[in-house]
């Protein structure tokens, strides 16, 4: 069956803009501020201890509380809160285009706004009652995501890395760096919906 969360990523046409690749990571820090990079959402600091948000930006650590919110009233009540869920996927529609922006996936500035954008995500609503043991174990159960994604987040940053070169050199980027860049901007928003309590099915470990 196919999985709840589907991104749709629309490759730039003809020759890549050079020029705004040259100061991609400049123009994007507006957006990193409030949505984050390429990070998982959470640090671990030197002391041992863990802090939420600091890769998630500034909307995305109001979307973790929020999504602690949602868990203790699908754990404890059964339901969810319309506005907290449509908030969380506002988060989640603007991070992805965000991020698409800043890996060089698509040259066209991400509007601050809910509007249409080459790369989208279109997350369908749940069917019945949340699941509440799957809620619950939540973080426990997406460990094994994260510890694979921090070696697939490591590798796309190389590949980035590469392709900013081969831009600012050829005006393109090369076919297949791209096609790993779409199936890992694919693999971490589904884990991100998974998170944030948007769907209950156990994301695919694929680039697909």
């Amino acid at each position: 069956m196919a999985y709840p969360v589907t991104v749709t990523v629309t490759p730039p046409s003809g020759p890549r803009n050079r020029l705004t690749t040259a100061f991609r990571a400049i123009l994007a820090i507006p957006h990193v501020i409030l949505v984050g990079g390429v990070g998982m959402g959470v640090a671990y600091n030197t002391d041992g201890s863990t802090s939420a948000g600091a890769e998630s930006g500034l909307l995305g650590a109001v979307a973790l509380f929020l999504a602690l919110v949602t868990w203790l009233t699908i754990v404890f009540a059964g339901r969810e809160i319309a506005g907290v869920r449509q908030f969380i996927g506002f988060y989640v529609r603007w991070r992805l285009r965000a991020i698409s922006y800043l890996m060089l996936l698509e040259d066209q500035y991400p509007p601050f706004a809910d509007t249409a954008y080459p790369a989208a995500v279109a997350v369908e609503e749940p069917a019945g009652p949340r699941d509440r043991i799957k809620v619950l174990f939540r973080v426990f159960l997406a460990i094994p995501h994260f510890i694979v994604l921090a070696f697939v987040l490591c590798g796309w940053l190389i590949t980035t890395a590469v392709a900013w070169f081969a831009i600012l050199f050829t005006g393109r980027y090369p076919e297949w760096l791209y096609q790993f860049g779409v199936g890992a901007l694919k693999w971490r928003t589904r884990v991100d919906a998974y998170v944030l309590l948007l769907v209950d099915e156990y994301p695919p470990f694929s680039l697909e």
